[in-house]
């Protein structure tokens, strides 16, 4: 197989129909409850259970409209650092996203970060977050000429 037929069965333009990258012995089990169902909205994401167990949760919520902001409510309520994405909602919808995310930070005295271009980060009190700044690492520059 050429390499732009490769590339092109990779991003799903053509059928892949080079077999010696498959195992023929590979069988799913069905009854080994390795493959979950997504039970929350598709819009929101969280960690696995094992996560969950271990107390390291992050959700991830893309909103459509303000009316999502309850579920960003409710997993922040929990204890859970939300992600929040708002570069696909309306201007004016996200703005008030982002006013009810302060008001929720400052009542249950967390905090916001903005993370990137209309990407924010929620995280709750006891949530510390850690910088890619590395600790002793010189303030003038990568390289100390001096």
């Amino acid at each position: 197989m050429g390499s732009v037929r490769k590339a092109s069965a990779w991003l799903g333009l053509v059928e892949d129909n080079d077999e010696r990258y498959y195992d023929d012995e590979y069988t799913e089990d069905a009854d080994t409850g390795t493959h979950q169902a997504w039970v929350t909205d598709p819009r929101v994401q969280v960690a696995s259970e094992k996560a969950v167990d271990a107390g390291r949760r992050i959700a991830t919520v893309t909103p459509d409209s303000f009316r999502d902001a309850r579920g960003i409510g409710e997993l922040f309520r929990e204890g859970v650092p939300v992600i929040v994405n708002l570069t696909g909602m309306d201007p004016a919808d996200a703005k008030r996203v982002v006013d009810f995310a302060a008001g929720l930070t400052f009542g249950l005295r967390g905090s916001i970060e903005r993370v990137a271009t209309r990407v924010f980060l929620l995280t709750p009190a006891h949530t510390r977050v850690i910088t890619g700044e590395a600790a002793g690492r010189p303030a003038d520059g990568f390289f100390n000429q001096s």
